[in-house]
């Protein structure tokens, strides 16, 4: 799942550290795809400060989520018809059609969450910037992240771009998708394929718009 649907889970939540933490593997990849961190696996270092320990609570959530979503018949479903939709759009480019279809219905819940008014972005940046950044530098120098000050950088500009506002509008998904392709593969979509693909992903959320809550309230039984 992509940034907003983790944080449906914790909308509530008032620990701005849980918030980070359900965001932060994601945040962490995107600064760095070269990072690999597991803090699941020595929780010890984490103990006796709250800070960390809401961070450490919000990274253990990510992956529960992640593993729900991506080991569910709706994942495999929705993928799959998808896919069939983009097949066309990305025939003659190196684009995995089933990668971008993968990470299209990622991006696509996050638009209807948006949407349906069922999370405020707003209000997941200021549970973002409410992180004390020491407790935060605490916890990722626990975890051994090299370069710590790429990461930082990287979060500076992503709370203060507000760039998830952008998936409001689904030919931004589209720009997104693309961009995020251009990380793997040296050719991507032209200006013609981008069109397309934002007219298939119109065409799919009419579908997906029906039961796309299902999966929400499927993880969520899982994780109570």
């Amino acid at each position: 799942m992509n940034f907003l649907s983790h944080f449906y889970f914790d909308r509530l939540n008032t620990d701005a550290n849980v918030v980070m933490g359900v965001v932060l593997p994601d945040l962490i990849k995107n600064a760095s795809k070269e990072a690999n961190l597991y803090p699941q696996k020595n929780e010890f270092l984490f103990l006796g400060n709250s800070d960390e320990e809401g961070l450490l609570a919000g990274w253990k959530r990510h992956l529960a989520v992640d593993l729900f979503f991506h080991s569910s018949d709706f994942f495999l479903q929705k993928t799959t018809e998808l896919k069939q939709l983009i097949i066309p759009v990305v025939e003659n480019t190196p684009v995995r059609p089933s990668f971008l279809a993968h990470i299209g219905l990622e991006l696509l819940l996050d638009h209807l969450l948006i949407e349906h008014n069922l999370i405020q972005v707003k209000h997941f940046y200021d549970k973002l910037a409410a992180v004390k950044k020491e407790s935060l530098s605490d916890f990722l120098e626990h975890c051994k992240l090299k370069n710590p000050e790429i990461f930082f950088k990287f979060l500076e500009q992503f709370i203060s771009s507000k760039y998830l506002l952008s998936y409001q509008k689904l030919e931004n998904i589209s720009y997104a998708l693309n961009r995020i392709c251009m990380r793997l593969w040296p050719e991507t979509l032209d200006e013609k394929q981008i069109n397309q693909l934002t007219f298939q992903l119109a065409f799919f959320k009419e579908v997906l718009e029906k039961d796309f809550m299902d999966i929400f309230e499927e993880i969520e039984l899982k994780l109570s």
